[in-house]
C-alpha cells in the first residue's frame, strides 16, 4: 500500500467516525478492505485491536494451574534453572501459596549473582521486583495503555477475593491482535480437540464450550467456561478417569483427570435409540 493510499484509507476512516461510536469505525474498516484500500491482513488487525474494548483480562489470562513461579527463599541458582527450563525471562515469586504473590524475579537480575561465586546462593526475594495486580475484570484495552505507562510487561491477576487468578502478558495482549506469537521455548500447542470417527472426538477439558459448537456440540451455562468445567459442575465434584455422562445428545467419557481438573474426554454422538433409551430411562440427554 502506498503513502497516498495510506492516507486516503486513514481519512476515510476518520470521517466516518466523526465522533460516533466504534461501530462506525470496525464498518469503515470493513469497507475499506473490501474496496482494497487495506490489505486483508491489516484491516483483520485494527478490527482484532477494536475487540480489546470487550475482552476481560481474565479472557486472555494464563490461568493460576498454569502459571510457572518460584517460592520464597529460593536461591538465586535456582531460579535461573527454573528461568532455563521453562523459558520465562520472569518469573512470580509466591510465599507460601500462589495466592500470595510477594515479587517477580528477572532473568537479567540473576546475571549479577550467577557471575560471582558468591551469589548463587542469594535468595530470590532479594533481587525480586514489585508485582503488578490487576483485577481480572479489567479491559484488555486499558491494561495495554497501562503496559505502556508503566514500561512494563507482566501483570498478576486476582480475583475479587484477592486470590491469584492468573497471569497476563503484553505478549496476550498483542497475540489478540496478531495471531499466536510463538518462540524457540514454545511447547509445540496441542489441540483442543482431535476427532477420531465421525461424530467422535478426544476433546481437552479445558476446551471452551462456545468452541465445540462446530462440532454439533452444545453446551451452555452461565457459571462456567470449558467442558472440564461443564462435568464438573454437573456432577458436583471433578470426575475421574471411567465416569461418563449423556448430555445433549452426547456421551462424554472422561479418560485422563486428576484430583483437581479434567485433562481429557472422549465425545461420542448418541444415535436416536440411545436418546431414547435415556430419555425412557430418565436419563437427561
Amino acid at each position: 500500500m502506498d503513502a497516498d493510499s495510506h492516507s486516503s484509507m486513514w481519512s476515510r476512516l476518520f470521517f466516518r467516525l466523526g465522533g460516533r461510536n466504534e461501530d462506525h469505525l470496525e464498518q469503515a474498516i470493513k469497507e475499506a478492505r473490501e474496496e482494497g484500500e487495506l490489505k486483508a491482513e491489516e484491516g483483520s488487525m485494527l478490527l482484532s485491536i477494536l475487540t480489546l474494548d470487550e475482552l476481560q483480562v481474565q479472557d486472555i489470562m494464563t490461568p493460576r494451574t498454569d502459571i510457572d513461579c518460584v517460592a520464597s527463599g529460593t536461591s538465586v541458582a535456582e531460579v535461573a534453572r527454573a528461568i532455563t527450563e521453562t523459558g520465562h525471562s520472569r518469573l512470580p515469586v509466591y510465599n507460601g501459596t500462589r495466592d500470595n504473590i510477594i515479587g517477580i524475579a528477572y532473568a537479567k537480575d540473576t546475571l549479577e549473582y550467577l557471575v560471582r561465586p558468591d551469589g548463587h546462593e542469594v535468595p530470590v526475594d532479594r533481587i525480586m521486583r514489585t508485582p503488578f495486580f490487576v483485577p481480572e475484570t479489567k479491559i484488555s484495552s486499558e491494561l495495554l495503555q497501562e503496559f505502556r505507562s508503566r514500561k512494563n510487561h507482566l501483570a498478576i491477576v486476582v480475583d475479587e477475593y484477592g486470590g491469584t487468578s492468573g497471569l497476563v502478558t503484553i505478549e496476550d495482549l498483542l497475540e489478540v491482535i496478531v495471531g499466536d506469537i510463538e518462540d524457540e521455548h514454545d511447547a509445540p500447542r496441542e489441540e483442543d480437540f482431535h476427532q477420531l470417527a465421525d461424530d467422535e472426538y478426544e476433546i481437552s477439558g479445558r476446551a471452551c464450550l462456545e468452541d465445540l459448537e462446530p462440532l454439533g456440540i452444545a453446551l451452555e451455562s452461565d457459571e462456567v467456561d470449558t467442558l472440564g468445567g461443564y462435568l464438573s459442575l454437573d456432577a458436583g465434584h471433578v470426575p475421574q478417569s471411567g465416569e461418563e455422562f449423556d448430555l445433549a445428545g452426547w456421551r462424554f467419557s472422561v479418560t485422563d483427570a486428576d484430583a483437581k481438573q479434567i485433562h481429557k474426554v472422549h465425545a461420542r454422538r448418541l444415535t436416536p435409540e440411545q436418546i431414547r433409551h435415556d430419555a425412557e430411562n430418565g436419563v437427561s440427554s
